[in-house]
């Protein structure tokens, strides 16, 4: 069964907004989002994410506008773990089965729902397809997720990546609540 879900954030971080169209259930997510950004400079951003079984991300379409121009994004992992961006591919990402577009609270919900940790007790250490907003830059980035508990509306995940540490609220489908200093769900 599907369930769909309109989502909008606050985000603190780009002293922005984001809204999403999500579809989930029996181990896929689509959605489509569009958010406005101020920081580093005005921008908008229109995305497109669709995974495969287990939340595996099988493509995410990005299109950033600034004042000075518009860029796209073909992100794309295939059946074989390889990924491409805008038909070149990428080395060093065969390991990473997500891919984390930045400032956006939507991509979090793939590994928390893969690995169970609305609900089991766990610590996971991820590589992502990190995609940098607005300049659309991919990079490698290992990232930690430890479960700390249930809270009123789901559980709380510490979200650990370098030196930056934050302790994520999600509800109960595994969409983020709260996310101290980048972004807070409005209801």
């Amino acid at each position: 069964m599907t369930t769909s879900r309109v989502l909008t954030w606050d985000v603190m971080a780009s002293r922005g907004y984001e809204t999403a169209w999500a579809e989930y259930g029996e181990g896929v997510l689509r959605a489509r989002g569009r958010a406005v950004g101020t920081l580093p400079a005005p921008y908008w951003v229109a995305y497109e994410l669709d995974t495969g079984d287990g939340f595996v991300t099988r493509r995410l379409r990005v299109t950033v506008e600034t004042a000075a121009r518009s860029r796209t994004l073909d992100l794309r992992r295939d059946e074989r773990g390889g990924w491409t961006a805008d038909g070149e591919r990428l080395p060093g990402f065969e390991d990473a089965l997500d891919c984390d577009l930045g400032l956006c609270p939507l991509t979090n919900t793939m590994p928390v729902l893969r690995h169970g940790l609305l609900r089991e007790p766990g610590e996971r250490r991820l590589l992502m397809a990190w995609v940098s907003v607005p300049d659309l830059t991919v990079r490698p980035s290992w990232q930690t997720y430890t479960r700390l508990g249930p809270s009123g509306r789901g559980a709380r995940v510490r979200y650990a990546s370098g030196s930056f540490r934050s302790d994520v609220e999600f509800d109960g489908d595994g969409f983020v609540v709260d996310y101290p200093q980048l972004a807070r769900r409005l209801a």
